[in-house]
C-alpha cells in the first residue's frame, strides 16, 4: 500500500470519519459492543506493514475512526492500536470473534488490510502511557510450541523487577502462543534502555524494536 493510496482513502472516506466523531489518539475508544451471533470474542493483535516513511499517526488516527464506526456490525471492539511512523508499521490490538471478523472491519472501513494477525493473551487489559515518555514496543520471536504463557508470565515479572535500575517501565505484553511471538509494550528514554533490562532480568532479547505512538 503506497502513500499516495493511503491518501486517496483518505480523502474519500470525508462524511464517514465525521459519522464516526472525533475519537484518536489518546482519546478512549467506544464501549464494548454485544458479540455478533452470541461468539465468545477473543484478543488480537494485527500488523500492517505499509513501508518506511509511507505513513503517518494522524493519517492512520483518520483511519481509526472508521473501524470505530464500522466495528460493531462484527461483534469487534478495538483496544488500541499503535504506528512506527520511520518503519511504516501499524498495530491494532481488538477484542473480536475471529481473526477474519477483525480484518473485515478494516475492509469495510477503509481497506487496509493487516497482513499479519495473532491470538494473543495479555497481562492485563489496560494500561495508561504517561505524557512526554517514548514508547517502545519490542518483538521476540521463540520456536512455535516450545514457549507457555507460564514461561512469558515469569519473564515479565523479572522484568518489571530489573526495569527501575533503568528508567524502563513495562506497561503491558502479548504473547501468541502459535507462533512464538511476544510483544513488549514500555515507557523508556531509549530503544537499548528497554532491551539492557530484557538483558539484565533474562537474556532473552528482542528480535526487533520500534517507537511508536499509541492511538485510541
Amino acid at each position: 500500500m503506497t502513500k499516495k493510496t493511503i491518501q486517496q482513502t483518505l480523502v474519500t472516506m470525508g462524511a464517514a470519519a465525521l459519522v464516526a466523531g472525533s475519537a484518536g489518539p489518546g482519546a478512549a475508544a467506544e464501549p464494548a459492543s454485544t458479540p455478533v451471533g452470541g461468539k465468545a470474542r477473543k484478543l488480537f493483535l494485527d500488523v500492517h506493514d505499509i513501508g518506511k516513511g509511507k505513513v503517518k499517526a494522524k493519517d492512520v488516527a483518520g483511519l481509526h475512526r472508521l473501524d470505530l464506526a464500522t466495528q460493531a456490525k462484527h461483534g469487534v471492539d478495538f483496544k488500541a492500536y499503535w504506528v512506527d511512523e520511520k518503519e511504516g508499521k501499524v498495530y491494532c490490538l481488538a477484542e473480536a470473534p475471529s481473526a477474519e471478523a477483525a480484518n473485515q472491519v478494516h475492509k469495510e472501513a477503509h481497506g487496509l488490510l493487516a497482513s499479519k494477525i495473532m491470538e494473543v493473551g495479555a497481562d492485563n487489559t489496560s494500561w495508561a502511557p504517561r505524557s512526554g515518555k517514548k514508547l517502545f514496543l519490542d518483538v521476540h520471536h521463540f520456536p512455535a510450541g516450545k514457549v507457555a504463557a507460564r514461561d512469558v508470565a515469569e519473564a515479565h515479572k523479572k522484568d518489571l523487577a530489573a526495569e527501575a535500575s533503568h528508567d524502563v517501565h513495562f506497561l503491558n505484553y502479548w504473547f501468541d502462543a502459535a507462533s512464538g511471538t511476544v510483544m513488549c509494550l514500555a515507557e523508556a528514554p531509549s530503544a537499548e534502555a528497554a532491551v539492557a533490562v530484557h538483558r539484565e532480568a533474562h537474556g532473552l532479547l528482542p528480535a526487533s524494536i520500534e517507537e511508536v505512538s499509541e492511538g485510541r
